[in-house]
């Protein structure tokens, strides 16, 4: 099995109360995620919540019926400017075709108009 290693994603930039899919297994080559960048970019804002959801085998985020609400891996408060790392100590294995991962921004202290950006790295089978 051969990996590709380096960044999985380019920048994904979320808008306050947004979710979106940052990766989705193609072709069930696994996924390993071996970490999170989260930075707090807006103007303004005192405090940005970043949330990861692992949504499994192609399961709509907003699906209640899938427990979408109850995938949230993680839900951290960044600063205005911070950067967070988000580093598991194992690897997330996304391993089956449609399994996604999801980033999201909750509620903002401050300015509500602005964003949070992701990136992710990690390996994937080649």
């Amino acid at each position: 099995m051969a990996l590709v290693r380096g960044k999985l994603s380019n920048v994904v930039q979320v808008a306050a109360g947004s979710t979106s899919a940052i990766i989705t297994v193609a072709s069930s080559k696994k996924v390993y995620i071996k970490s999170i960048v989260c930075h707090a970019a807006g103007i303004g804002i005192a405090t940005a919540t970043a949330q990861v959801y692992f949504v499994p085998n192609g399961s709509a985020y907003t699906d209640a019926t899938a427990g979408a609400p109850n995938n949230k891996i993680f839900d951290v408060d960044i600063a205005s400017g911070e950067t967070v790392l988000l580093e598991p100590s194992y690897p997330l294995v996304l391993d089956t075709t449609g399994d996604a991962l999801f980033v999201g921004t909750g509620n903002f202290a401050g300015l509500a108009a602005t964003h949070v950006n992701f990136i992710i790295t990690g390996d994937k089978e080649a």
